[in-house]
């Protein structure tokens, strides 16, 4: 077998996990950084599955974190948008460079504190990703996570942290909106507190159990949680955090029960639905994740929140025909949300669609007219147009 032929089995054997397969290539003599069509080492391919053991093994070997594939994301910045928080844990040892940015300009932060990634946010933090760095988009960490956020318990206890960091509540996107005025016109009330460091945590349970949880011990914290429970077996806070201590101990059925408990008390409480959505995903049950996602939708009046994220969701699984749907009924709700128009145009992209990509991001421009990154996407949309037209 050629030489090009073994680096490639290298990297589906990275994308597999099949770590017996990596060792034995890689004392084969494969190129550890060999890139494949689009651009990918075998150490993106690992991480893009959240293959753990076979990241190690291709670090150990010398895999570089800091290339970039055809999208320009290296394998750090897809770990931490990815929220693959053991994987991010890992390449910190290995040179991560922590200002390194993804085709946004957004560093592994950003997208992390966009998702709901908690640990992702905390562990990006500590190691010293800058707090308030700006994305081409005009965002920070913190106003993504307004913005983008629904200022429910995930996002509450994300932008707490944030803040804790010395993330500026002051600091304004392209349109002049502080996190703070974000806040106040979204009416997320307690997220509004922490950014004018007015919010204190009442509950002496989730106060304890909070400072268990961000020194990793979660059997402690769990056990914090149920002597809540004893006492108030209907706050539903405390299922939360008993779920995201569950969730990260792996114990992914038993937090999705008491996800499911919370709704049980109380079914309009919309915000389980994301977490039950985000477990499920770890669980690696796309179906069923988009499902409790399309729940979400179906009950909200305002439906903006679940949908989008249902759209992040469909795109990190590479189902960009059904992530251009979803940006349309954003569109339809939204007409002016520029960053909408540039994630639906970045997936008709992604499908080879580049004339109908230009009138997406031409949107972006209308709504957005001095930001270079739609002009630049849009140029490089033009020069794919004709690349194809040559071949």
């Amino acid at each position: 077998m050629d030489h090009q032929s073994l680096n490639l089995k290298l990297i589906s054997a990275s994308e597999r996990g099949d770590t017996e397969a990596v060792k034995q290539l890689l004392a084969d003599g494969t190129s550890v950084d060999y890139k494949d069509k689009d651009d990918r080492t075998a150490l993106m391919a690992a991480t893009q599955k959240n293959q753990i053991a076979a990241a190690k093994l291709l670090l150990e070997a010398g895999g570089d974190v800091n290339t970039k594939d055809n999208t320009q994301l290296t394998p750090f910045i897809c770990s931490g948008a990815n929220g693959f928080h053991e994987i991010l844990s890992i390449m910190l040892k290995f040179g991560a460079d922590l200002k390194s940015v993804n085709r946004f300009g957004g560093t592994a932060l950003l997208p992390s504190s966009e998702k709901g990634y908690l640990k992702t946010v905390q562990i990006c933090l500590d190691a010293g990703v800058p707090v308030n760095h700006v994305n081409n988009l005009g965002w920070s960490a913190l106003l993504e996570a307004v913005i983008l956020g629904n200022g429910g318990r995930l996002y509450s206890n994300i932008t707490e942290i944030l803040v804790d960091a010395g993330a500026d509540v002051h600091l304004a996107d392209r349109d002049g909106k502080s996190s703070i005025q974000h806040a106040k016109v979204l009416n997320q009330q307690k997220v509004l507190k922490i950014l004018n460091k007015e919010y204190q945590e009442n509950n002496e349970h989730i106060k304890t159990a909070k400072e268990l949880y961000k020194g990793h011990h979660y059997e402690q914290a769990i056990t914090v949680i149920n002597q809540g429970l004893a006492i108030d077996e209907n706050n539903l806070d405390l299922y939360y955090y008993k779920g995201y201590c569950l969730q990260e101990l792996k114990k992914f059925e038993e937090a999705l029960g008491e996800y499911r408990k919370a709704l049980a008390l109380d079914p309009n409480d919309l915000d389980f639905y994301f977490y039950t959505a985000n477990c499920l995903r770890l669980m690696n049950k796309p179906e069923e994740a988009l499902a409790e996602y399309n729940k979400a939708c179906e009950q909200d009046s305002n439906e903006t929140f679940y949908r989008y994220h249902k759209s992040n969701y469909l795109r990190e699984l590479g189902r960009h025909e059904e992530a251009v749907i979803e940006m349309d009924k954003l569109l339809a709700l939204q007409p002016n949300r520029y960053d909408f128009s540039f994630h639906k145009a970045n997936s008709l992209r992604s499908l080879g669609k580049h004339k109908e990509a230009i009138k997406a991001i031409e949107n972006a421009i209308e709504n957005d007219p001095t930001n270079p990154l739609y002009q630049l996407h849009k140029k490089q949309s033009l020069e794919l147009i004709e690349q194809n037209a040559h071949k």
